[in-house]
C-alpha cells in the first residue's frame, strides 16, 4: 500500500521541477533563456517574470495542463522556484531582494479558455482563464495588510500574525483579519505598524468589447482584483488582454441565496492600446501588403480612388466621403514644452434632411474603423459621454467610470440624431472635442481622462426638413461655440433632380439584387470578428489582402467588368483598412514653406472675402478654421504617404473646406489638357472627372467654379501654380440653387493674395491672347485712373445721399445722378460706370447684384 503524498513534500517536488525548467537551457535560439530574462528583469527593477506557456508545454505537458486547470496548487510552487533562482543569480551589493516577492506572469495560448466576459461559466471556476476587454472602472489603491507585527511590554517580545483572504492564490485557507490584542498568556499586544507588511490592492472592471457584443443586448462585465506590482497598470478606457485565476468568493450577505460573487484575480496584463494608434483589430500588414500599399500610393487619383472605396454602396457624396478618409487618417497632434495640446483630430458634423444616408454613413464608419463607438443623442448623456463618478457597492468608496469619448479614445466615436441632445448634456462634450480630456472635480475626486478621438455626428435641421430660404445657422440651431469645434459641417439637401433620382433608384435596386458569394438569400449574415488566440505574442497567421474588389455585372450593367474596373474600381475593405492603417501609424508629414503660405492666404481669403448675394456660410470662420486647413492638408499628406505637406495638399483641403462652408465646387479649366474622352452631358461631368484613366490625367476637380489658369497650354499634367489663379466665383446656396449670371461676373475673387490683382477686363484680354474662342463681357470695359478716380470721389458723396437711404441704388438712377454736374465731355457710359462699380466691387467697397448697388 503506497503511503500518500504529504502537502509539503509535494510542494517541494513541484518547486524543484519549476527550478529545473528554469534552469534549462538549449542549443535553440528560439527557446527562452530564463538566467538572462531573470538578470534583465532584476537590473530595470521589475518582479513579474513573463512565461509563454506554449514553451511549458513544450516543456513538459503535464505541467502547462496543471497551470491551466489547477492554478492554485502549481502556480505557488513557481513562485517559490523564480525567488530560488533569483536569490542564486543576484548580485548582493545591488539587488536588495531578501524580503522581496517575485511572480509569475504567462503569456501564450489558453486554447478554450481564451474567453470573454459573456462567454465565461462556472465550469471555468479554479481555472486559469483569458479575457479581452475594455477598463471601465478603477477604484484607489488600498494597501491590504500581510503580515501584523505586535509587541508585549511584559514579556519584551514581538509576536507577528500573517494574513491571507479569499483573493490570495493557493489552497491554503484564509485567516481572521481581526489584529490580536493578546499573546496566548493574556499580556496586552501593542501593534507596530512600522513593522508590518503591506501590499496595494486595487478593483477594476473590464467590459466585454463593443464590437463584440451581440447587436441588441448589453455588454457584459466583470470585476478584476489587482495586487501588488500590478496596481496602476491600466486607466478607464484602455483595451487589454487579462490573465487571472476565475474564483467564486463566500456569500457573504448569508442569506438564504446560493449564489455567490466571482471575480478574477489578476495574473498578467497586456495593454492593446498602450501605442499611440492602438486598437483591438490591428490588422497584421505583410511585406506583400506594404508592396501594394507604396506602389498604389504613386497614383496621381488615389486620393479619389480611395474615398470611392468608402461606403460604395452609398450613391456620390464624393466630397463628404474624402472628408471622412481625412478624418480617419487625421492629422498630427502636438504636445507643446508649455503643456499645450494641440488636436490632430478631425471632427465632421453632417446637418440634412431625412433619407440622405447620414446614419448609414456613421454605421460604415463603426463597421470599419478599428475602434469605434456609437451612440445617439437622445440616449446619450453628458456623464454618460464623458465620465461619471459612481459609488463603490462593496467599499462605499468614491471612483470614476469612463463614459463612451473615453473608451473611444485613439478611435473615432459616432453620435446619431445630435440635434436631439439636450443643451446641457452637449456643453459637457465641449473640452472633449478641443482639449481631448475629461476633467472631472466632484465628490473629492479630481482627474483628467484622455478621450483623444475623432467625432462625427449626425442632426436633422430644426424644421425637420432643411428650409433653403433661411440662413444656415437658422436651420442648424446650434451654438457657434460647438460649430467651431467641427471642422467640417456638411449640409445635405434632397434635392429633387429626376435624372439624379433615377440614378439613386437603379443604385438602390442593385443593391438589394446584389448577393455576396457565399451566401444564402434571406439568412442574416453573421458577425465575424478576427480572434488572436494567443496572448501577449505577435501572431503568425498573416494573410494578403487583394487590392480591388471583384467587378460584378449586376453593377455594371452593359459593360465590360475590364472597362469599368479601371475607371469605377473600388478597393477591398480589408486593403483599405490596412492602407488607412499604415498610412495614419507611419506617416509623419511637415509643413512645408509654400503650404504654410498658402494656408495663411486662404485663411485670410476665408475671413475678409465678401459674400455673394446668395451666399450664406455654414459655420463660422474662426481661428480654429487655420488649424483645420492645417490638419486636412496634413491628412492628404498621409493619402499620399509623403512625409512632407506640400501645396497641392493645401489646394485640396481648401477645396473641401470651401464645399462645407459655401457648397462651392471647383473645376479645373479643361481647355488647357488633351481631350482623351467624348463630351458628355453636365449631369456625367462629375461623375467623369473621376472616371478618367490615372495613366493619362490627372484627377480633375468638380465643377462649378471657373478656372482661367495663366500658364502656357501645353502645360498639361503639372498642378495649377496656385498664386495665378484667378476665380470667377460660382454662388450656391445650401439647397444647391445658382444664382444669375450677372451676379456670377460681378464677384471676382483673386487666390494668390487677398487683394484682387486685376480687373475682369484685363483677365478677359489675357485669356484671348491664349484662346480666341472665349467670349468678351460686355457690361466691362478697361477705364483709365483718372476716370476711375472721379467716380470714386462722386460715389463717396452719393452714398450718404437720400439716393441710398434704402442701403442700395439702381444702375440707372445712380448713373444719371453721377453724370449731373459734368460736362458733355466728362460723361461716364455705362460700359464705364460697370467697369468702375466691378473694380470697386473687387475691393470690397460695394456689392453688385442685378443692376443693384449694394453700400457696404
Amino acid at each position: 500500500m503506497e503511503l500518500p503524498v504529504l502537502p509539503d513534500q509535494l510542494f517541494s517536488d513541484r518547486v524543484r521541477i519549476w527550478q529545473e525548467y528554469l534552469d534549462h537551457r538549449l542549443d535553440d535560439p528560439n527557446v527562452v533563456n530564463y538566467h538572462e530574462a531573470i538578470k534583465r528583469m532584476l537590473n530595470i527593477g521589475e518582479r513579474r517574470l513573463i512565461v509563454n506557456i506554449d514553451d511549458i508545454r513544450d516543456y513538459n505537458y503535464n505541467l502547462a495542463d496543471g497551470l491551466l486547470n489547477e492554478p492554485s496548487e502549481y502556480l505557488p510552487p513557481f513562485n517559490k522556484a523564480l525567488k530560488d533562482v533569483v536569490l542564486t543569480l543576484r548580485n548582493i551589493h545591488k539587488h536588495k531582494v531578501d524580503d522581496v516577492l517575485f511572480y509569475i506572469g504567462l503569456i501564450g495560448s489558453f486554447g478554450d479558455q481564451h474567453l470573454s466576459p459573456r462567454t465565461i461559466r462556472s465550469q471555468h471556476l479554479g481555472k486559469l482563464v483569458c479575457l479581452e476587454g475594455i477598463v471601465t472602472r478603477c477604484s484607489l489603491v488600498r494597501p491590504k495588510v500581510v503580515k501584523s507585527v505586535h509587541y508585549c511590554e511584559k514579556t519584551k517580545l514581538f509576536h507577528y500574525h500573517e494574513y491571507r483572504d479569499v483573493t490570495a492564490i493557493g489552497n491554503e485557507i484564509p485567516t481572521s483579519n481581526i489584529y490580536p490584542t493578546q499573546d496566548e498568556n493574556g499580556n496586552p499586544l501593542t501593534t507596530e505598524f512600522g513593522y508590518s507588511v503591506y501590499r496595494d490592492h486595487q478593483t477594476i472592471s473590464i467590459q466585454e468589447m463593443p464590437e463584440r457584443a451581440p447587436a441588441g443586448q448589453l455588454p457584459r462585465s466583470i470585476d478584476v482584483v489587482m495586487d501588488d506590482d500590478l496596481v496602476d497598470r491600466v486607466k478607464p478606457g484602455d483595451r487589454i488582454q487579462l490573465v487571472g485565476l476565475y474564483r467564486a468568493l463566500g456569500n457573504r450577505s448569508a442569506s438564504s441565496s446560493s449564489t455567490f460573487r466571482t471575480l478574477i484575480i489578476a495574473n498578467n496584463v497586456i495593454l492593446l492600446s498602450s501605442k499611440a494608434n492602438g486598437g483591438i483589430a490591428q490588422i497584421d500588414i505583410t511585406d506583400t501588403d506594404v508592396r501594394n500599399i507604396n506602389k498604389l500610393s504613386k497614383k496621381k487619383n488615389i486620393f479619389e480612388l480611395l474615398s470611392r472605396s468608402l461606403a460604395p454602396s452609398i450613391f456620390e457624396y464624393h466630397y463628404i466621403k474624402k472628408a471622412v478618409l481625412l478624418l480617419l487618417l487625421g492629422g498630427i497632434e502636438k504636445n507643446l514644452d508649455n503643456g499645450t495640446h494641440i488636436r490632430g483630430d478631425i471632427n465632421i458634423l453632417m446637418v440634412g434632411d431625412p433619407s440622405t444616408a447620414k446614419s448609414q454613413m456613421l454605421r460604415f464608419i463603426v463597421n470599419t474603423v478599428p475602434l469605434a463607438i456609437a451612440t445617439t443623442g437622445r440616449g446619450s448623456s453628458g456623464v454618460g459621454l464623458t465620465a461619471a463618478v459612481t459609488t463603490d457597492k462593496e467599499t462605499g468608496e468614491r471612483r470614476l467610470e469612463a463614459g463612451a469619448m473615453v473608451l473611444a479614445d485613439r478611435g473615432v466615436i459616432c453620435i446619431d440624431e445630435f440635434d436631439k441632445m439636450s443643451d446641457i448634456d452637449r456643453i459637457a462634450i465641449h473640452e472633449v472635442m478641443e482639449q481631448q480630456t475629461v476633467t472631472i472635480a466632484k465628490a473629492g475626486i479630481h482627474a483628467s481622462l484622455n478621450a483623444r478621438c475623432s467625432v462625427i455626428a449626425a442632426a436633422n435641421p430644426v424644421y425637420g426638413q432643411y428650409d433653403p430660404h433661411k440662413d444656415p445657422h437658422r436651420n442648424i440651431a446650434l451654438p457657434d461655440s460647438l460649430l467651431s469645434r467641427f471642422d467640417l459641417l456638411f449640409v445635405i439637401t434632397d434635392d429633387i433632380y429626376e435624372a439624379r433620382d433615377r440614378s439613386i433608384s437603379e443604385h438602390v435596386l442593385r443593391m438589394h439584387r446584389y448577393l455576396a458569394p457565399g451566401t444564402e438569400e434571406g439568412v442574416p449574415v453573421a458577425d465575424k470578428y478576427g480572434k488572436n488566440l494567443s496572448i501577449g505574442t505577435e501572431s503568425n497567421l498573416e494573410a494578403d489582402s487583394i487590392i480591388y474588389e471583384k467587378m460584378n455585372q449586376i453593377f455594371y450593367n452593359n459593360s465590360s467588368s475590364t472597362e469599368k474596373s479601371k475607371k469605377n474600381g473600388i478597393l477591398s475593405i480589408s486593403f483599405l483598412k490596412k492602407y488607412i492603417q499604415y498610412a495614419k501609424s507611419r506617416i509623419k508629414p511637415v509643413l512645408t514653406k509654400k503650404a504654410a503660405d498658402y494656408i495663411i492666404s486662404t485663411y485670410s481669403a476665408l475671413r475678409n472675402d465678401e459674400l455673394g448675394a446668395n451666399q450664406r456660410k455654414t459655420s463660422p470662420i474662426t481661428a480654429r478654421t487655420l488649424e483645420t486647413l492645417i490638419r486636412l492638408s496634413t491628412a492628404h499628406a498621409k493619402v499620399r504617404l509623403s512625409q512632407k505637406v506640400e501645396e497641392k495638399d493645401a489646394y485640396i483641403a481648401e477645396e473641401i473646406l470651401r464645399y462645407s462652408l459655401f457648397k462651392e465646387v471647383i473645376k479645373e479649366d479643361r481647355r488647357k489638357r488633351r481631350r482623351l474622352q467624348k463630351p458628355q452631358d453636365s449631369e456625367s461631368e462629375e461623375n467623369e472627372c473621376e472616371e478618367v484613366d490615372e495613366n493619362n490625367i490627372e484627377p480633375q476637380l468638380e465643377s462649378a467654379r471657373q478656372i482661367a489658369i495663366t500658364q502656357q497650354p501645353d502645360d498639361d499634367t503639372a498642378m495649377p501654380d496656385i498664386n495665378n489663379i484667378h476665380i470667377s466665383e460660382y454662388r450656391q446656396e445650401p439647397s444647391g440653387r445658382n444664382i444669375d449670371e450677372e451676379s456670377q461676373q460681378e464677384t471676382q475673387v483673386s487666390w494668390g493674395s487677398t487683394q484682387s490683382l486685376y480687373t475682369q477686363s484685363q483677365i478677359d484680354q489675357d485669356s484671348l491672347s491664349k484662346d480666341n474662342t472665349q467670349p468678351n463681357l460686355s457690361t466691362e470695359q478697361v477705364i483709365s485712373p483718372s476716370r476711375f478716380s472721379l467716380f470714386s470721389s462722386k460715389l463717396a458723396h452719393l452714398i450718404t445721399t437720400p439716393l441710398f437711404r434704402e442701403e442700395y441704388a439702381n444702375f440707372n438712377d445712380l448713373l444719371s445722378e453721377i453724370n449731373k454736374e459734368l460736362a458733355q465731355e466728362e460723361l461716364f457710359t455705362a460700359r464705364e460706370a460697370m467697369a468702375a462699380l466691378n473694380k470697386l466691387s473687387e475691393q470690397n467697397k460695394i456689392m453688385i447684384s442685378n443692376n443693384i448697388i449694394y453700400k457696404i
